[in-house]
C-alpha cells in the first residue's frame, strides 16, 4: 500500500481514517473506462494522502458526485480542489441533489456542521449539475435523484439547516421552498440526498449508499425504481441505522434487506456495529466489512 516497510523504521507513508466517507469507482464497459469521486471526505490532508498510496489519479476523474451537504462528505473538497488546480478535467461534472444540498447546517447535537463552498466548485471550473431527478454520470453511472420515503424508514438524529445565503455560503432562498424559508434552523429532511449505482451486466444493481439518511431500503427502492431492475448485486456505503435505537427497527431493516437479498451487503461509516451484528446474523457471509481502503471488484 505504498508504507515503508523496512525494519525498524517508521512507516512514511500509510492510510488514513478519519470520521467521514470518500469512494472511488471505477467501471469498465468493452473499452471504455471511467472514473468517479462520490464524496469527499471529512479533510484533505487525509483524502489527499490516501489517494496517493492508492495510486488514484484525480485527472483521471469523469465526475465528481457530492450524496448531501454533511461536513464529513464535503470537509475534504475545498482542498483537495485547491491542490488539484489545473489537473482535473475542465468542466468536469460536479453532482449534487439540488440547492438544498448548499444550505447551512449544525450538527443534531448543536455543533457546527458548515456549508458547502459554492465559488470553489465555481472556481475549478467544475460542470455544477443539479440532478433532483435521476442523472447519468460518466456514461456507466446513475444518480438516484431525491430518494422517496416507500418504507417506514425516518431520518435518525437529523441535522438542521438553514435558508439563507451569508458570505457567500448558503443556499439561495428564491430557489427553496416557502416552507423551508423560516429564517431559522429547521430539522433536515434530507430531500437532497442521492445515492449512486452501476448496473453490472449479469448481475444487477450496485448501489453506494454514502450515509442513507433517507432511508437504506428507500435508497434501494430509489434505485430499483429508476433503472427498472429489481436484482441488487451489492450494497456499499453508510447505512445511518445509529443509537439511539432499540433492535426492532433494526431487525425491521435486516428482515427487508433479506426479502430484497443482495448478493452482498457491506456496510460502512455510519452503519453501527448493532446493525452490523443483527445483519450478519441473518444473512451470514453476505455482509462484509469494510475498512479504508478497501477495494471490491465486481464482474460481469
Amino acid at each position: 500500500m505504498g508504507a515503508n516497510t523496512t525494519p525498524d523504521a517508521p512507516p512514511r507513508t500509510t492510510l488514513n481514517g478519519e470520521w467521514g466517507l470518500s469512494m472511488h469507482a471505477e467501471s469498465r464497459r468493452g473499452n471504455e473506462l471511467r472514473n468517479i469521486l462520490v464524496d469527499f471526505g471529512w479533510t484533505p490532508e487525509t483524502l489527499l494522502n490516501n489517494m496517493s498510496i492508492l495510486k488514484i489519479d484525480p485527472s483521471s476523474f469523469d465526475a465528481l458526485v457530492l450524496s448531501h451537504g454533511h461536513y464529513d462528505h464535503f470537509g475534504g473538497m475545498v482542498g483537495f480542489l485547491s491542490a488539484n488546480k489545473g489537473k482535473l478535467k475542465k468542466n468536469l461534472p460536479f453532482f449534487v441533489g439540488g440547492e438544498d444540498c448548499f444550505c447551512t447546517r449544525t450538527a443534531s447535537n448543536g455543533g457546527q456542521f458548515g456549508a458547502l463552498d459554492r465559488k470553489a466548485i465555481m472556481d475549478a471550473d467544475l460542470a455544477l449539475m443539479m440532478a433532483e431527478g435521476p442523472a447519468i454520470v460518466a456514461d456507466h453511472a446513475f444518480t438516484t435523484g431525491k430518494i422517496a420515503q416507500v418504507s417506514s424508514e425516518k431520518p435518525l438524529q437529523p441535522s438542521k439547516e438553514k435558508v439563507g445565503v451569508v458570505n457567500g455560503f448558503g443556499c439561495f432562498p428564491d430557489k427553496m421552498s416557502p416552507a423551508k424559508n423560516t429564517g431559522t434552523f429547521i430539522p433536515d429532511d434530507f430531500e437532497h440526498e442521492i445515492g449512486t449505482n452501476f448496473v453490472v451486466k449479469g448481475k444487477g444493481l450496485v448501489v453506494l449508499t454514502s450515509c442513507s439518511h433517507r432511508g437504506i431500503i428507500n435508497t434501494i427502492r430509489q434505485a430499483q425504481a429508476v433503472s427498472g431492475l429489481q436484482k441488487v448485486h451489492a450494497v456499499i456505503g453508510g447505512f445511518h441505522i445509529v443509537p439511539p435505537l432499540d433492535d426492532t427497527y433494526i431487525r425491521q431493516v435486516v428482515a427487508t434487506l433479506k426479502e430484497i437479498n443482495p448478493d452482498y451487503l457491506i456496510p460502512g461509516h455510519c452503519s453501527g456495529d448493532r446493525f452490523y451484528d443483527l445483519a450478519r446474523n441473518e444473512l451470514g457471509d453476505k455482509v462484509i466489512h469494510s475498512a479504508v481502503g478497501t477495494r471490491f471488484v465486481f464482474g460481469a
